[in-house]
């Protein structure tokens, strides 16, 4: 019996990817808001009803296709940090804690969730590479870290990172930070997927704070109660400076790559990479990360 409830559970998940696969071509054809699962089955060689076994409605094939791009992204941001190796701190020497973040914090997860999902919401340099802001050392160079990068350099990478994925993947980007799928309303299984790269930035912050890698900017007298709030919610182990830069700072990350992604910076920008290693390293100089 476990050999045949094995077999059945493996051809589901095939037939699952397939569905999924289908569903993304007809994004990137059709958009997500013509997104139908009788079209999905009908080039898929399958009845309708038998594809609503696996998803009963077009809304839950939607949250299906949100989280894994959510998933997918978190994910290549994670491989980036972890890409950086061990974190310095302030006097070079390797600091002990995890770089990679923690997805599990329910609070910290509303502030990220979902800008073009709410109507639901490789690419990491490699050590020894440039003297691009933000990359990290040549291995062997005088710099006492080595191959380790500085915490604004770990910020860079993983903004990098967050780019190259949307650059790879289009059309679900766009599912997730563009524009609103009309009648779609994102559940709560989409929370979680939503915070992952947003959790990897505050690691970078988060250890740089540790090992004094930053000097948060002055908290403005008329944003000390919202920077409070949000330090409440997202961070409550960084300061309430910090936790305010750090959102707007997420807010203008995904608003570079998404005038990338969806041309609006045809005939102004002509060197983009350049460009973007340059602003993520001023928003990580803005929130008070070292070099």
């Amino acid at each position: 019996m476990t050999t045949v409830r094995g077999a059945r559970a493996r051809a589901r998940d095939e037939v699952t990817a397939a569905i999924k696969d289908e569903a993304r071509r007809q994004l990137a054809a059709e958009g997500a808001a013509k997104l139908s699962l009788r079209a999905v089955a009908r080039e898929l060689g399958m009845v309708s009803s038998a594809l609503y076994r696996y998803f009963p409605s077009r809304d839950d094939l939607l949250t299906a296709l949100i989280v894994d791009a959510y998933d997918a992204l978190g994910a290549a941001a994670e491989a980036a940090l972890r890409a950086t190796g061990p974190a310095a701190t302030s006097a070079g020497a390797p600091a002990t804690a995890p770089v990679t973040s923690d997805t599990g914090a329910s609070t910290a997860t509303r502030a990220t969730s979902g800008a073009g999902a709410s109507a639901a919401s490789p690419g990491p340099t490699a050590p020894g590479a440039s003297a691009t802001p933000g990359a990290p050392p040549t291995a062997g160079a005088s710099d006492p870290v080595g191959p380790q990068v500085t915490p604004r350099g770990r910020w860079v990478v993983v903004c990098r990172a967050v780019r190259e994925w949307a650059k790879a993947h289009p059309h679900e980007y766009a599912l997730i930070y563009g524009s609103p799928v009309p009648g779609y309303s994102a559940p709560q299984a989409t929370v979680a997927p939503a915070s992952r790269a947003a959790h990897v930035l505050l690691a970078v912050l988060r250890e740089a704070h540790r090992t004094d890698g930053v000097a948060p900017p002055p908290l403005a007298a008329d944003l000390r109660a919202e920077g409070e709030r949000l330090a409440a919610e997202l961070a409550p182990d960084l300061p309430p400076a910090l936790v305010l830069a750090f959102v707007g700072a997420w807010c203008q990350l995904f608003g570079l790559v998404s005038f990338e992604v969806f041309g609006h910076f045809h005939r102004v920008v002509e060197d983009p990479e350049a460009f973007f290693t340059h602003a993520a390293d001023r928003l990580g100089r803005d929130l008070g990360l070292l070099r």
